[in-house]
């Protein structure tokens, strides 16, 4: 929106294609703004909060245009990864794009890989992973962890590899290495924080 403009919302004038982002999520958003809107105490109404992880890990990870080669289709494809929810069903799109299109370049493992870092984040309740040279920091959506005693644990087992900054953020102490090093790496810490929720 700060881009190209909110265009007329119910009108045929449009700052941009509702294909981009789906029918369904277009449908949900204009839902919430007009439910917002229609009210004066946010409390009255209930929305159901969505809301991504975000995984900065200083690798390429898209669909290259070499790759899959028409525009609509690598949208459908995003589209689709963003609706996944289970392992198996990144596992079974996986086969599905090498039946269709060839070996997986780099770019689009990594990208499996960074799903799958974000849905192990959704369990484990965290908002965003920045990887730099020295290690990963960790951020709690809204600060919360479901099993806090567990986490100070874990934290307290790490012999100091793994403490938390006092803006509430974990850090991971570790030289990462390669590109897959670091994703293997970052799943790992974020399995393991997935897994003190699980138990």
């Amino acid at each position: 929106l700060d881009i190209r403009g909110a265009g007329n919302l119910i009108g045929e004038e449009q700052s941009g294609h509702v294909r981009e982002v789906g029918i369904e999520l277009y449908q949900q958003m204009l839902e919430d703004a007009v439910n917002m809107a229609n009210t004066s105490n946010r409390d009255e109404v209930e929305i159901e909060e969505t809301w991504s992880p975000k995984i900065e890990i200083g690798m390429p990870v898209l669909i290259p245009d070499t790759y899959v080669t028409d525009l609509t289709t690598r949208l459908g494809l995003y589209r689709r990864m963003a609706q996944f929810e289970e392992q198996k069903e990144i596992e079974a799109f996986a086969a599905e794009l090498i039946d269709r299109f060839g070996k997986l370049p780099d770019e689009v493992e990594n990208l499996f890989e960074v799903l799958t870092i974000k849905r192990l984040c959704k369990i484990a309740n965290i908002e965003k992973v920045e990887v730099g040279p020295k290690g990963a920091l960790v951020s709690l959506y809204k600060g919360k962890f479901a099993e806090p005693e567990k986490l100070l644990q874990w934290i307290g087992k790490s012999n100091g590899v793994v403490t938390v900054r006092a803006d509430q953020k974990i850090f991971y102490r570790r030289a990462f290495g390669g590109d897959k090093n670091k994703s293997l790496a970052v799943k790992r810490l974020v399995k393991n924080l997935a897994s003190l929720v699980a138990q």
